[in-house]
């Protein structure tokens, strides 16, 4: 890894990931799981936070597990709804359980957690619909919940960024739950892994382009990548009219291949006049802020909550007009992922 300059706190880190063959799901998924174990999740503390187990439903009938913690001193009546990494293919509500806990308690706000289903089992669009579910249901329960309907943020992580950006752009498209923030750190968006990034990080820590094509050759199931099939709300950097989103932030890794489209996606919002903040990371890779003793990446999760405080101090909420009452709408049911044409 010489060619690629690994910040020096992050070089050990780095040569002692496990190789994570993501075609082989089963052994990816149970790789993942271990590592969770090591971290200390089930040895943590959850003191300051309430943590609530929920299901919503999801368009097909399905129970979807919700995860919400309530920190003990709210300081705004804001939520952040927040949707895992993994690639699409791996992660649970335990994967982000750590840093959920450290949001709800030092920023003061509810996050609420989505268990959405995994590829290659449930591919596009049955994970996106899942979180988009979730978010309908986070609104329609802002009363009970204690939570101002103007002040709902999403973060997403990896593809759990991809899946915010597509239900942000559901949500404008269907006139569905006004969302105040995005945040999306190390997105995935494009399938098509044209940019530089893509082309040069073929050996990079934790993500590689071989990693990347597997796992959206997994999300999109039987539709082939690259190719004009590829539905706009699969890949959120397909999509031409980026106007009337919700003010965003993005976070890039430098040695990431999935850098570049994070780039280029803030560069389109932008264009669009869409406020957005870009922020990369030196000497970082994807997934590496997980390192918490290097100071690269205590200051990217400092600027995290950073972030996300300023959202949640409603300075962003969205005009009492965009709370008006919402037509409900119905996806189709003849789409990839449906059960009940399987």
């Amino acid at each position: 890894m010489s060619h690629h300059p690994v910040d020096p706190e992050l070089a050990r880190a780095a040569s002692a990931l496990p190789r994570i063959d993501r075609t082989d799901v089963a052994e990816a998924r149970r790789i993942l799981a271990n590592r969770i174990v090591a971290s200390g999740r089930y040895d943590a503390t959850d003191d300051g936070v309430t943590i609530e187990d929920h299901t919503c439903t999801a368009v097909d009938g399905h129970l979807i597990a919700l995860r919400v913690y309530r920190p003990h001193h709210r300081t705004n009546m804001g939520a952040i709804h927040h949707v895992h990494g993994g690639g699409f293919i791996m992660g649970d509500l335990e994967m982000s359980h750590l840093r959920n806990v450290e949001i709800a308690r030092e920023i003061g706000s509810i996050v609420v957690s989505v268990d959405y289903r995994l590829a290659p089992e449930w591919p596009f669009p049955t994970p996106v619909e899942d979180v988009y579910s979730s978010l309908v249901w986070l609104h329609d329960r802002s009363d009970e919940l204690g939570i101002d309907p103007s002040l709902i943020a999403l973060h997403g992580v990896s593809a759990g960024g991809c899946l915010v950006a597509s239900t942000a752009l559901l949500a404008r498209d269907r006139n569905g739950p006004p969302i105040c923030f995005q945040f999306l750190a190390s997105p995935v968006l494009d399938d098509r892994l044209e940019s530089e990034s893509s082309r040069r990080f073929t050996d990079s820590p934790a993500l590689n382009r071989h990693d990347a094509e597997t796992c959206w050759s997994a999300y999109l199931g039987s539709i082939k990548r690259e190719t004009s099939a590829v539905p706009q709300y699969a890949a959120p950097a397909r999509v031409p009219d980026l106007t009337r989103l919700p003010r965003t932030y993005i976070s890039v890794a430098e040695l990431d291949p999935l850098r570049d489209d994070g780039i280029d996606y803030a560069r389109a919002l932008l264009v669009a006049g869409v406020p957005v903040e870009l922020h990369l990371f030196p000497g970082t890779y994807h997934g590496s802020s997980a390192v918490q003793g290097a100071e690269v990446s205590r200051r990217e999760r400092s600027e995290e909550i950073s972030v996300l405080r300023r959202v949640m101090s409603g300075g962003y909420a969205v005009s009492t007009s965009d709370l008006k009452q919402k037509t409900p709408y119905t996806p189709p049911h003849d789409v990839e992922g449906d059960p009940s044409h399987v």
